[in-house]
């Protein structure tokens, strides 16, 4: 997407993010454990990866960011981290830039997904 004095980026990515509780898992490797995603973060990153807007330019300076996760049940907890990390790179350079959250959540059985707006401040 090129972007020309656009100051906000808006789409829906379909499916859930695992919470950063729940996106990693520990493994063994060479006999010593390590902590790697979760198959169901890994799953949720490249389908992430496929929907996100790809900014050219990169937003530069700091951003704000209003999402809402619709998730599948009401057990999982609250949590963007993952989301504002898979835009590394395609919407912003640094999810450091985001200086202001609005993170919503709410509940969809049929359809988990994530709605996303990114403003420049």
């Amino acid at each position: 997407m090129k972007r020309e004095d656009v100051s906000t980026i808006s789409f829906v990515a379909h499916g859930e993010p695992a919470s950063k509780t729940n996106q990693r898992r520990l493994v063994m490797h060479k006999s010593k454990p390590r902590f790697i995603k979760s198959a169901k973060a890994l799953s949720f990153l490249k389908a992430f990866s496929l929907q996100v807007p790809r900014c050219d330019p990169l937003m530069e300076g700091d951003v704000s960011v209003t999402m809402t996760i619709y998730y599948a049940s009401r057990r999982p907890d609250l949590d963007e981290s993952v989301v504002l990390d898979a835009m590394q790179g395609c919407v912003y350079q640094n999810d450091r830039q985001v200086k202001e959250k609005h993170i919503y959540w709410a509940l969809d059985k049929d359809d988990p997904r994530v709605e996303v707006s990114v403003d420049l401040r």
